[in-house]
């Protein structure tokens, strides 16, 4: 059994990793449970035809960043406690 401590850290990795990888796609939201702004972020990308993905791979790429700048506490409490969707 995995501690509580190593599943945010393996979290915050593949969310990490994912959003500046695959930002636009909105695949880091939906690994942490923001299935709205999954949705949205997937709309933009799809609905424009892959030129709002530009953008939307941006944010993802920010947002990747600075989920893998955090520390595991700071992590868990912004994004997986204090349900923070956005940066």
């Amino acid at each position: 059994m995995t501690s509580p401590n190593s599943e945010v850290s393996s979290k915050k990795l593949v969310a990490g990793i994912c959003g500046i990888l695959l930002g636009s796609f909105g695949v880091h939201k939906f690994i942490l449970g923001y299935t709205t702004e999954g949705i949205i972020l997937l709309a933009v990308t799809l609905v424009t035809c892959g030129i709002g993905g530009f953008f939307t791979g941006i944010l993802g790429l920010v947002e990747g960043i600075i989920y893998l700048t955090k520390t595991d506490a700071e992590f868990e409490s912004l994004y997986i406690s204090g349900k923070k969707a956005w940066f």
